[in-house]
């Protein structure tokens, strides 16, 4: 991908920026930046993108992203509604990996930190029990000052590197090329596919919205992100069905069509290969572990 440079502001008399966002259009596009992030999602769903990794997002979610490693967030349309749609909340941190100098960050002491943000570069998602610590220590960083904010952070990075509840993102073989001038058509490829992929999409349309020959846009998507266009569409498709699935409003029938997949078949095999399970145990065993919780 061909993602965004964002430049990050801070406070002056700050080493790390702290913000809420209460908007689901906040940098709501492909970008990186040279800090590190922290995310807590409090309130909101949709979709994100990591490296090449596309899974659903939803309000909990704690998410580690390193330097330079592109990054989306797109909120579901009903946060986009002018009347009555629901509430988007997040904590944003964002750091250099150095942020308490250069001689603290390599001391014998500080490695499990260093471990935590090699890790980082591909995207590291905690949930669970893990999840629940780690955000009274963002709300920590957000509401203190000073030296005990800097601690509270370190806090964080040490409870990511002891957390059990935590998921690997991006493939370990992930590579970009920041190259800036291709930025707008990534994202058109990405903005059209995120607005139609419960339908049928031509590859003679993305190829045209690409501005290429289908041939020529199936070499260069696959050039960019490691994929084929079509793993790509079937990733999103089971993305969006693991998110109907805990939603549990429709008949496993009308979820499969209202993912974009036009045959059972075709939909309980492409969620396997991707989920490793079942649609109907990606289910169950959801509401088990949330019946475990209550």
């Amino acid at each position: 991908m061909k993602p965004k440079l964002l430049k990050v502001a801070k406070a002056p008399d700050h080493s790390f920026s702290v913000r809420q966002d209460t908007y689901p259009y906040i940098n709501n596009r492909w970008h990186y930046h040279e800090e590190l992030e922290l995310i807590h999602i409090h309130e909101g769903k949709g979709t994100q993108f990591i490296g090449d990794n596309i899974k659903s997002f939803s309000s909990g979610d704690i998410v580690l992203i390193g330097s330079n490693l592109p990054h989306y967030w797109k909120f579901d349309d009903a946060y986009f509604q002018k009347k009555g749609a629901p509430k988007a909340l997040s904590t944003v941190i964002h750091f250099f990996d150095n942020f308490w100098g250069d001689r603290f960050i390599n001391l014998p002491e500080t490695k499990p930190l260093r471990m935590v943000m090699e890790k980082a570069k591909r995207g590291i998602l905690i949930n669970g029990k893990d999840a629940k610590i780690i955000s009274a220590l963002i709300e920590k960083v957000n509401s203190t000052e000073g030296l005990v904010r800097m601690m509270a952070l370190i806090e964080c990075l040490l409870a990511f590197h002891v957390a059990k509840n935590s998921t690997l993102l991006s493939s370990i073989g992930f590579k970009v090329d920041f190259s800036a001038s291709e930025n707008e058509r990534i994202n058109a490829i990405y903005n059209y596919t995120l607005s139609h992929f419960t339908g049928e999409i031509y590859l003679e349309k993305i190829a045209a919205i690409a501005g290429m020959v289908p041939n020529s846009f199936c070499r260069y998507f696959k050039s960019r992100t490691g994929k084929t266009y079509s793993q790509f569409l079937t990733e999103l498709r089971v993305g969006q069905a693991c998110k109907l699935l805990l939603e549990n409003k429709l008949s496993m029938k009308q979820l499969c069509f209202e993912s974009g997949f036009n045959n059972f078949s075709c939909f309980h095999k492409n969620f396997k290969i991707i989920t490793g399970k079942s649609p109907q145990k990606y289910q169950q065993e959801y509401f088990q572990y949330s019946a475990q919780k209550a």
